[in-house]
């Protein structure tokens, strides 16, 4: 291994130590009672070298949605080349989705109170969080594009990020979600997909293109406010 790459390993290594030992404390103790000196200490580093890695909690948080949304993509890769049925499609991508957040169901009620300030750098509309935004949309595209359902041009540029806002309201009842297994979000999923799929297609109809236009303007008018 060349020296460089060394020190890349190295670094990521300790990145993610970071992150596992920010997020054990945020479950301890909530995001606002932790201190970046205690993610270092919990880490074993000295407090400068935990800030040369991350300059903030806020930062660790980001980090944090960054790699979350990794594992979501890398857990529907398989299903998303094998299947071409846009219900099947969306089914595979929202039911991931669920899978690879539950882990953090009980953080993630904890970390809500801030993320769900508009003001907060949490905050999943917020400039700070754009990049995992946008990838995340991007997945959404994918799931459009490999389906086999014919979508007009209007509609296809905005339906990846209508079904991110989609997910993000799923997300937003798994949060407050206290049945087993989280039973009802499953449930929701599975009903829901399915009715969005039933509009998709609706929408996609020629007879539908007035309406069409003007929802879809109101949703470009509403992006620039």
């Amino acid at each position: 291994m060349r020296p460089d790459s060394a020190r890349t390993s190295k670094g990521e290594q300790t990145r993610a130590l970071i992150i596992d030992k920010a997020l054990e404390l945020f479950r301890e103790r909530g995001y606002e009672q932790t201190t970046m000196r205690a993610i270092a200490d919990r880490s074993g580093l000295a407090l400068g070298n935990a800030y040369y890695y991350f300059h903030s909690k806020a930062q660790l948080i980001l980090a944090f949605y960054d790699r979350t949304l990794d594992e979501h993509r890398a857990a529907v890769v398989s299903a998303l080349e094998r299947e071409s049925d846009l219900k099947a499609r969306l089914l595979e991508v929202m039911r991931a989705k669920i899978t690879t957040i539950d882990p953090f169901h009980e953080f993630a009620g904890a970390l809500f109170k801030t993320a769900a300030d508009p003001r907060s750098p949490l905050n999943p509309f917020s400039r700070e969080s754009e990049p995992v935004r946008l990838e995340s949309v991007a997945l959404f595209a994918t799931v459009v594009e490999g389906s086999n359902v014919r979508v007009p041009k209007d509609l296809k540029a905005e339906l990846p990020y209508l079904l991110w806002l989609y997910h993000m309201g799923i997300i937003l009842f798994w949060i407050h979600d206290s049945s087993p297994e989280r039973a009802r979000t499953n449930l929701l999923v599975d009903r829901t997909v399915d009715l969005v799929v039933r509009l998709i297609r609706l929408a996609s109809h020629p007879l539908m293109r007035p309406v069409r236009k003007a929802a879809l303007g109101l949703v470009a008018e509403l992006k620039r406010i």
